[in-house]
């Protein structure tokens, strides 16, 4: 009768508690509400982002952190944690005779999952509330194992201020993982858990360190897994002086890849790289002129994956730092070019070696010109592509078709951006459309990886399928023909270009070698100019220096990028460039610039015998023809060559019969006008 009895009462307590757990389950949402990292390619921490209301929170697992740290937490704050289901009866009496005798709480009792519970749903500290920890302690024993209890604990535990949890503690006060903490910073962290506002290290750096050490010396030992040795050297640790800052890389790529996500964020970048690249953005940031930003980027040409991202001066609201200035679209002016080279070679317009026309030219009511407003004559394709010539390029334009050369772009993964209800048209080939960072770093990967097209990539994953955008042959020739040294020096075996907008807007450096591409952006994100800026002058500088923090590309095992061999003969036969024999210029249209080649200088131009001023070690001279007449154009050199050319200038208003007339048309710096 009485084993009834007992059995029906342990039958009605057992409901009543599976009732009351169903009825109060353990509200699990601040174990749940833990902020986003987001690691690197090798699981190297970059960037934290707290929870919403700003508390650093990471969520953290006994495999977190050192074994020695969870048997110096359990031998510090409840020695029986393995053996007890929640409740630890032993210390609950302790704690009560102890309350009787003095007449306040001297010790609370609690197990560690007691303290879990109290993290889970933080109460005032009253009998009532102990009740309820211990029947929430009973709960989490019944639905989770230790280790995810403890994991409860390592997540939610104080650390001062608006820092919760072992791994963003660890971070904040000693700069490194949790996995990394040796034993006084394990046991000052434990510490720091009980009475997070009194013994914070920076503010109470005497009181820090005596919890510690009441946690090394009265709690730790040989229970904890520490010999004699290790806690003499744990108790001479000295204790944190400052509170660090949040692991910071790459924070605008983390501020996206993390959005909405909690727990661990992996991206391709490469933690070192990244480090390094900031700090060299940090660096030219600090030369440049007033709320003027730049963009890097660096990527693997191969497998197309970021290495490195840097999106502008984060932080900084003069430079509007926080925008993404890889997104921003921009005109890339001359760097478009390379890719307009090589599917004219594709499709067999031109050769690298081919000779072609720097002359004016006149599409309706385009007149493009080149940057100096000069023109060159006849220089071959590639010394064009080098030069960056922008007659040239517009002329293959015009063959390759406007429409064509875009839908390549698209292909490439930079499509470009023009006006609403615009079509491609001829400015295209300088810049005349808008484009991204982003998506010239995948047109340059396009180039360097033999043509083939695949989209870029910050998260793993695997790679999309691939598109052989151009010819292979053309992409690595136009390669061979960029790769150039760096004026000032620099690594070798790069090829590179540089790009301006109009009016200085925008300058541009594009490169890679056998390995990577790199592209930096430099301009304000307003779009106002910045007078005198180009890509060479602003951003080629900072693309050699990129270049220097990576690792040299192999020689062998992969495609290498080798240098095109270059025309000899025109950098040693004295030539002149412009005006070239019989062309007719219009009067009154404005300085005409005389231009030569090869030679050895200082060179001497002459009109009908009589010399024109000019600075002796350039190879031009401006001219203002006097009147309509036949002039002669001479340039002498150093050894006494000499080269002539008969010319015509003709009175404004006569038509003209036979050879060309050149018009002079002033315009803006290489302004790609329709």
């Amino acid at each position: 009768m009485i084993l009834r009895v007992l059995l029906a009462a342990a039958v009605l307590l057992g409901g009543s508690a599976l009732a009351l757990d169903r009825l109060f389950p353990p509200d699990l949402t601040r174990l749940h509400a833990t902020g986003a990292e987001v690691v690197d390619r090798d699981g190297r921490t970059l960037s934290v982002l707290p929870v919403p209301g700003g508390t650093w929170r990471l969520r953290t697992a006994v495999a977190d952190v050192p074994p020695a740290l969870v048997d110096l937490l359990v031998a510090a704050e409840d020695r029986r944690f393995r053996h007890h289901p929640g409740v630890d009866p032993i210390s609950l009496a302790r704690a009560a005779a102890q309350w009787a005798r003095a007449g306040r709480v001297v010790s609370g009792g609690s197990t560690l999952t007691m303290q879990a519970a109290r993290l889970l749903e933080p109460r005032p500290r009253t009998l009532r509330s102990k009740a309820i920890e211990i029947f929430r302690a009973l709960q989490l024993e019944a639905r989770f194992g230790k280790d995810e209890i403890l994991g409860i604990w390592l997540t939610l535990a104080p650390q001062g201020g608006n820092i919760e949890g072992l791994r963003a503690g660890a971070l904040a006060w000693f700069g490194r993982p949790a996995a990394q903490l040796d034993a006084a910073e394990g046991a000052l962290l434990i510490a720091l858990a009980r009475r997070p506002a009194s013994l914070r290290p920076d503010r109470h750096p005497a009181a820090a360190r005596a919890a510690r050490d009441a946690v090394l010396a009265r709690r730790g030992g040989p229970a904890a897994g520490l010999s004699a040795a290790d806690r003499a050297l744990a108790l001479a640790a000295d204790m944190p002086a400052r509170r660090r800052p949040m692991p910071r890389l790459a924070p605008h790529l983390a501020r996206q890849v993390a959005a909405g996500a909690t727990g661990v964020v992996p991206v391709t970048l490469d933690a070192a790289l990244q480090r390094a690249a900031e700090r060299l953005a940090a660096d030219v940031l600090a030369t440049l002129p007033e709320r003027t930003t730049l963009a890097v980027m660096v990527a693997d040409a191969g497998t197309r994956e970021v290495r490195a991202l840097v999106a502008g001066a984060w932080g900084e609201e003069a430079r509007a730092g926080h925008l993404d200035l890889t997104r921003a679209v921009r005109s890339p002016g001359s760097a478009l070019k390379p890719f307009l080279y090589a599917m004219a070679f594709e499709r067999g317009i031109v050769a690298p070696g081919t000779l072609i026309a720097d002359l004016p030219r006149h599409y309706g009511a385009y007149a493009p010109e080149n940057i100096d407003r000069g023109f060159m004559g006849r220089v071959t394709a590639a010394d064009a592509l080098r030069m960056s010539l922008n007659l040239p390029a517009v002329a293959l334009l015009d063959r390759i078709g406007a429409l064509r050369f875009a839908s390549g772009l698209k292909v490439a993964g930079a499509a470009p951006r023009l006006p609403r209800g615009a079509d491609a048209s001829l400015p295209l080939a300088l810049g005349g459309a808008g484009t991204t960072l982003r998506e010239m770093v995948a047109l340059y990967a396009t180039l360097a990886d033999g043509g083939r097209a695949l989209p870029l990539r910050v998260t793993p994953g695997e790679a999309g399928a691939a598109e052989q955008a151009v010819d292979r042959r053309a992409a690595d020739a136009v390669a061979a023909i960029l790769v150039q040294p760096f004026p000032g020096g620099g690594p070798r075996g790069v090829a590179w270009k540089t790009g301006t907008s109009w009016g200085g807007r925008d300058a541009w450096a594009m490169g890679f070698d056998a390995r990577h591409v790199v592209g930096v952006w430099i301009g304000r994100p307003d779009g106002t100019a910045i007078p005198g800026a180009t890509g060479r002058r602003l951003a080629l500088p900072v693309l050699a220096r990129a270049f220097g923090l990576l690792p040299e590309a192999p020689r062998e095992g992969m495609r290498v990028i080798a240098e095109a061999p270059r025309e000899a003969a025109p950098a040693d036969r004295l030539r002149l460039l412009f005006p070239p024999p019989g062309a007719a210029l219009a009067d009154g249209a404005g300085p005409v610039t005389l231009r030569a080649a090869g030679g050895r200088r200082p060179l001497a131009f002459l009109v009908d015998g009589a010399p024109i001023g000019h600075e002796a070690a350039r190879r031009e001279a401006a001219w203002e023809p006097p009147g309509p007449g036949f002039y002669r154009i001479t340039v002498l050199d150093a050894e006494g060559a000499a080269v002539s050319a008969a010319i015509r200038v003709r009175a404004a208003e006569t038509p003209p019969t036979g050879p060309t007339l050149i018009r002079l048309v002033p315009a803006s710096e290489g302004a790609p006008r329709p």
